[in-house]
């Protein structure tokens, strides 16, 4: 344990040592994860997962997941599922990345 910081909040924790909470860690997880599956460096095949919009006419950039209504918590709460909205919100200079540093 860090001297000093006893009695801090657990985000004052993280402020001080200049850390990043770990939701914030595992959403950018799984974003490099999206990344990396759509770009073909993991051994799956993307469309299992995602399905990529074709409708030019909506707002975002070129890489915009079909997000799908789930009416149940079993497939709302997989990864493909809770991670679109977040990969849909990225701007656009992201994606002509040719690997995961630059990305």
């Amino acid at each position: 344990m860090i001297t000093g910081l006893r009695d801090h909040s657990y985000e004052e924790h993280f402020k001080e040592c200049r850390l990043t909470t770990l939701e914030t860690r595992r959403l950018r997880g799984d974003q490099i994860e999206i990344f990396n599956i759509l770009n073909g460096f993991e051994n799956v095949d993307r469309n299992t997962f995602f399905s990529i919009k074709k409708d030019s006419r909506t707002r975002g950039h070129e890489v915009a997941l079909v997000k799908y209504q789930c009416r149940l918590d079993v497939k709302k709460y997989t990864f493909s599922q809770r991670t679109m909205n977040e990969w849909n919100m990225l701007p656009a200079d992201c994606f002509g990345a040719n690997s995961v540093n630059l990305f």
